[in-house]
C-alpha cells in the first residue's frame, strides 16, 4: 500500500512538471511574439504554492531577470490592498464602514453636486458606488510638476457627480480618499501603516508602497510602447495605484483573502471581514459586482473574486476562487493582454476553467433623444478654478452641438444613450492649469434631473507616448 502511494504521488508530480512546462513554452513563446519584456507568475492552491517563476528581463538595460521575488509595479491592484488595510481599522472600532466618508477627512470633505455628502459613507467609496467621478492624474520624476496634498486634490476633485448608490462609477480618487482616511485614523501615515499593519504580518516581505527599499536596482522597469523605459511616475491617488509586490507575495495575499490560515501569517483580518470584503454591493437596484476592494463575478457558475491592473507599463491580475481555493498572480511590466492568457491557461491546468457565459455585452445605444432633451440648453461648466459658459443643442434625429466658452460650435462624438444617461466626447478645453497641460478631450455624462441637464465633464488626455489625466469637473444646464 506504502509502494502504490508513493508511485501515485510520484506520477501526480509527474504530471504537475510536465503541465507547467507546458505553461513555461507558451510564456516564453508569447513573450518573444508580443516583445513583452517579463512576466511573474504564482499559482497557489489548498494553502500550498504550486508554481512560481519569473521570465525575460526584470531590467532589459541592466540585464537583470525577472523572477518570483522581483517588484512590480500592480497599478489597480493596490486596491483590494488599501481596502485590506482600511478593514484593519474597521475591526479595532476606527472606522465605520457605513459612516459617511467626510467624518473622516477633516477640513477637506467632499461636496454634493447632486444628492447628499452623507449618503456618501466608506462603504460606498470602497465599492465604487458613491458617487465620485472619473479620476487619475500622473506626475513623472523628469518633470517638475509634484503631487498635490490629499487635502488639495479632494479640494479640486472630491465632487459627488451622482447621488450616492445611484450607480456604480469606477474611480481612482475613491481610494486615493481611502489611503488619507488610512493616514488619519490609523496614528501613522499610509506608507507606514500598510507596511506596518498589512505587509509585515502576512510576510509580504517584497512589498511596499512605491518601490520596496532595497529594490532600487532589481525592480521591474516600467517600459512603454515604444519598448523604452517609462521615467517612474506616481499619482494623487497612492491607494488606488501605487503598490509594488512580487509574484510570490501577491499569490501568498491572495492565500490570505482564501483564509488560508498560513501559519507564517499573523490573522490581521477576521474570516468574516474578509467575506464582508468579497460581498458584492447593490447601486441603482442593480449589482455592481463590486464589494471592498475587490472585483466579485459569476462567470459561468463559477464565483471568481479578482482584480486587474493597467497604465503605462503595467499589466496585472490576480485572480481567486475561493470553491477552489485556488489563487493566481501574474505580473507584466508593459502593456499586454498577457496576464489575462496566462491566468486562464492556469485555470485549464487546474481544471477549473469556467464554462462560457450565455451573457452577451450590449452595444452602446443609438442616441434617440426624449422630447424633453430636444431643445438648446444653456449653462455653465463649474471647474475648481472658476467658471465657463456652456450652450448645448439637442437635435431630433440625435445631433448633438456644444459650445464651450467662445470657442466655436462643435459636434459630441460618439454619442449614445442609456439607462437616463447621455454620453459623448467633444473636442474643448476645460481651462484648468492641471488639465490644460496636455491637450484633452471633454468626456460627458448628463442626466435629466428635474428641469436641469447636468453631469460630471471629464479632462481626458488625448493619447500620448505617457499616461495623462482625467480630471472631473461639474456641467450643469437649463
Amino acid at each position: 500500500m506504502g509502494m502504490k502511494f508513493l508511485l501515485l504521488l510520484l506520477l501526480a508530480v509527474s504530471c504537475w512538471g510536465q503541465d507547467f512546462d507546458g505553461l513555461r513554452e507558451f510564456i516564453r513563446t508569447r513573450l518573444r511574439d508580443d516583445t513583452v519584456p517579463s512576466v511573474a507568475v504564482a499559482v497557489a492552491r489548498d494553502g500550498k504554492i504550486l508554481f512560481e517563476e519569473g521570465f525575460g528581463w526584470a531590467n532589459r538595460e541592466q540585464r537583470v531577470p525577472a523572477d518570483a521575488h522581483t517588484p512590480y509595479s500592480l497599478a489597480s491592484i493596490s486596491k483590494p490592498i488599501t481596502a485590506t488595510g482600511l478593514m484593519v481599522l474597521v475591526e479595532r472600532g476606527k472606522v465605520d464602514l457605513d459612516a459617511p466618508i467626510n467624518r473622516y477627512l477633516g477640513p477637506a470633505p467632499l461636496v454634493a453636486k447632486v444628492g447628499e455628502a452623507p449618503a456618501a459613507t466608506v462603504r460606498r467609496v470602497a465599492s465604487h458606488t458613491a458617487g465620485l467621478p472619473l479620476h487619475y492624474q500622473f506626475f513623472y520624476d523628469d518633470e517638475l510638476r509634484k503631487p498635490p496634498s490629499m487635502e488639495e486634490t479632494i479640494r479640486r476633485y472630491g465632487i459627488l457627480v451622482t447621488p450616492p448608490g445611484e450607480r456604480y462609477e469606477y474611480s481612482n480618487l475613491g481610494f486615493g480618499i481611502l489611503d488619507h482616511v488610512i493616514t488619519r485614523t490609523g496614528g501613522k501615515a499610509y506608507g507606514d501603516f500598510m507596511r506596518e499593519e498589512v505587509f509585515a504580518p502576512l510576510g509580504l516581505t517584497n512589498t511596499a508602497i512605491g518601490i520596496p527599499p532595497g529594490a532600487e536596482t532589481r525592480h521591474a522597469v516600467r517600459y512603454g510602447t515604444d519598448q523604452l523605459p517609462i521615467p517612474f511616475y506616481d499619482f494623487d491617488h497612492r491607494g488606488a495605484s501605487a503598490v509594488y509586490a512580487s509574484a510570490h507575495d501577491l499569490v501568498r495575499f491572495g492565500m490570505f483573502h482564501l483564509k488560508a490560515h498560513l501559519a507564517d501569517q499573523k490573522q490581521i483580518l477576521k474570516d468574516t471581514s474578509i467575506d464582508r470584503m468579497q460581498q458584492s454591493e447593490e447601486a441603482g437596484g442593480k449589482t455592481a459586482q463590486y464589494g471592498i476592494g475587490w472585483s466579485v463575478a459569476d462567470r459561468g457558475g463559477l464565483r471568481v473574486v479578482s482584480h486587474s491592473g493597467g497604465m503605462g507599463g503595467v499589466s496585472t491580475l490576480l485572480t481567486l476562487i475561493p470553491s477552489e481555493k485556488v489563487a493566481i498572480a501574474v505580473l507584466c511590466n508593459a502593456r499586454s493582454s498577457l496576464p489575462g492568457a496566462v491566468s486562464m491557461r492556469v485555470r485549464e491546468l487546474l481544471k477549473v476553467k469556467a464554462p462560457a457565459s450565455q451573457q452577451q455585452t450590449r452595444a452602446e445605444d443609438t442616441f434617440r433623444p426624449p422630447a424633453p432633451w430636444v431643445r438648446t440648453w444653456k449653462g455653465k461648466l463649474v471647474t475648481h478654478s472658476g467658471e465657463q459658459a456652456v450652450q448645448m443643442t439637442i437635435h431630433q434625429g440625435g445631433d448633438v452641438h456644444v459650445r464651450l466658452g467662445t470657442s466655436l460650435w462643435t459636434l459630441l462624438n460618439q454619442v449614445s444613450y442609456r439607462d437616463g444617461y447621455l454620453r459623448g466626447v467633444l473636442d474643448g478645453d476645460v481651462k484648468t492649469e492641471d488639465a490644460s497641460r496636455l491637450p484633452h478631450v471633454v468626456q460627458v455624462t448628463l442626466r435629466l434631473r428635474g428641469d436641469v441637464l447636468c453631469g460630471p465633464a471629464s479632462a481626458v488626455s488625448k493619447p500620448g507616448k505617457r499616461a495623462g489625466n482625467a480630471l472631473t469637473s461639474w456641467l450643469e444646464l437649463r
